[in-house]
């Protein structure tokens, strides 16, 4: 009897299918509204979201140096005059 090589029609469907299945995954993630996009703008929320806790750091600080309370930089220079 002959010996049969090379791939069989059931092993070619299959490949076909799982690279099928793995483009649609690729093309659903860089679509716009996709995980990509969702984490850019996650990225960019973030950085803005520090931003505002900066600025409402600033902000408390010449608040309290205003009302003649101990601020951070006060706290901090006593620190180094007790090391």
């Amino acid at each position: 009897m002959k010996e049969r090589s090379g791939i069989t029609l059931i092993a070619l469907i299959v490949t076909i299918v799982i690279i099928l299945i793995l483009a649609g995954v690729a093309i659903s993630m860089l679509m716009p509204g996709g995980i990509i996009s969702k984490a850019q703008e996650a990225a960019i929320q973030t950085k803005i979201e520090g931003k505002k806790e900066k600025i409402e750091l600033e902000i408390a600080a010449v608040q309290a140096e205003k009302l003649g309370q101990a601020t951070l930089g006060d706290l901090i220079a006593k620190r180094s005059s007790y090391i």
